[in-house]
């Protein structure tokens, strides 16, 4: 039997562009990509069943220019920042290259609100969805009963740019994506009744060639999301069962979700899915929430990279788990050659790694302090990892992980204003460190920081 969260969706339907996003190098935390953000400011029914306060198709009179919307806005209004409308109208209007500011405030919904399919920009010209300033809109969907049909914000467009926003309380996800060369930057998802955030097909009609590409989540925060039935189906965040190639997470955070952090699921039904990139992020306390909630079937793994024994060759770099109620990096079954390269794990209820079988790639990779022995099935490139074994630390050339390797083993995670990953001196290296510069290629560090 699946998990609810893994039956078929249903949606709407619409063209499929392509894009690459281009990445400058960096080190944890934050990669910066091209700016395709332009137009943002500096500072049971079927279970896609559309809202009734969703438009059945795209308004064909667009807006000259960029839109206001607040708590209190009116639908007959412009649409200006002294006379604001609705979110649900301005989806309706914007045009390519123009943006949807929302001001600060509580927005209460009890039916899904959708970005329809066929409601796109294009490269280059990106429709945004964006918090006003430094306000802090909330999309709270608490009104809604637990169920697979509720989401939160469903987004089936294409070019989309969604920023600044809190997004809770949905009956299913609170944020879904089924459409492609999507930005997602700076948003909060957190007590909703399935995972956070998800990518995933906007219907069970569409073809392969339509599963979501290409969408970039940064600098985002999945945290408390809970199934209140039996506590295995939400995580942080999740892309998994029909997602398309090109799919990236950068500098992203999920923390005490009742099930897992990431979760990278397959299932023989649908196939593989798309190669996901997991890049500088952060999975901790997953298998609980904050509260304490948590069930026999919450899983609790940091990453957890597969499923039904089918190969995806994800990629996972520049990224920490630690004290998840599980693993911290599992393939999940997944017998493909995932290459994970200077992550850090630490402390975790189970294995720190757990690749029991298959051709995966390790590079600079470092565990500290696993409950169980690391597993690690592939190739250890160059003798690069420090793994966790029989309750020691363990190299191929000698080098031995202990407390004194790092600055400091007590957790502190916070996020700055732009969404970025802060860990203050938390599992960085220490000066002195034989683990400083003895990775591959000669000169890199051995883990994540």
């Amino acid at each position: 039997m699946f998990k609810r969260n893994e039956r078929p969706k249903n949606g709407f339907n619409a063209l499929r562009l392509g894009v690459s996003f281009v990445f400058a190098s960096s080190f944890l935390i934050g990669t910066a990509y091209a700016d395709t953000s332009s137009n943002a400011p500096s500072s049971s029914l079927s279970e896609e069943a559309a809202s009734a306060t969703d438009s059945s198709a795209i308004s064909t009179t667009l807006a000259a220019g960029d839109l206001y919307v607040a708590p209190n806005g009116n639908v007959s209004n412009p649409g200006t920042i002294s006379s604001p409308t609705t979110l649900e109208a301005a989806l309706t209007q914007i045009a390519p290259g123009k943006t949807i500011y929302l001001r600060g405030g509580n927005y209460a919904y009890s039916s899904t609100i959708t970005v329809q399919r066929g409601n796109n920009g294009s490269n280059g010209s990106l429709k945004g969805l964006v918090a006003y300033g430094s306000e802090k809109p909330v999309l709270d969907f608490s009104g809604q009963a637990f169920g697979s049909a509720n989401r939160g914000l469903q987004l089936f467009g294409d070019y989309w740019l969604v920023k600044g926003l809190e997004v809770k309380g949905a009956g299913d996800n609170g944020i879904y994506i089924g459409g492609s060369n999507n930005r997602i930057e700076n948003v909060e998802t957190h007590h909703n009744r399935d995972t956070g955030l998800q990518l995933g097909r906007y219907s069970t009609t569409a073809a392969n060639s339509e599963w979501p590409s290409n969408n970039l989540i940064l600098n985002s925060y999945s945290h408390d999301n809970a199934d209140p039935d039996n506590g295995e189906d939400a995580d942080g965040f999740a892309a998994k069962l029909t997602v398309g190639p090109g799919n990236v997470f950068d500098n992203c955070l999920a923390a005490y979700n009742v099930d897992d952090g990431w979760d990278l699921f397959t299932k023989a039904a649908t196939g593989p899915i798309g190669a996901v990139t997991i890049l500088n992020s952060v999975a901790h306390h997953n298998g609980q929430t904050s509260d304490g909630t948590s069930t026999a079937s919450s899983d609790g793994n940091g990453f957890k990279l597969g499923g039904d024994k089918i190969k995806v060759d994800h990629i996972v770099k520049n990224s920490i788990a630690f004290q998840n109620k599980k693993h911290g990096f599992t393939y999940n079954s997944n017998p493909g050659s995932i290459t994970l390269t200077n992550n850090t794990s630490w402390s975790n209820g189970e294995s720190n790694f757990a690749f029991d079988k298959g051709e995966h790639v390790f590079i600079n990779n470092l565990s500290f302090e696993g409950t169980a022995s690391d597993k690690t099935s592939g190739t250890d490139q160059d003798n690069s990892n420090v793994w966790w074994k029989s309750k020691k630390s363990t190299n191929a050339k000698g080098l031995l992980a202990s407390a004194a390797d790092f600055v400091s083993l007590v957790p502190s995670v916070t996020r700055s204003a732009d969404g970025s990953i802060q860990l203050g001196n938390f599992l960085k290296l220490a000066s002195g460190s034989d683990l400083i510069g003895s990775g591959t290629p000669s000169g890199n560090n051995i883990g994540a920081r």
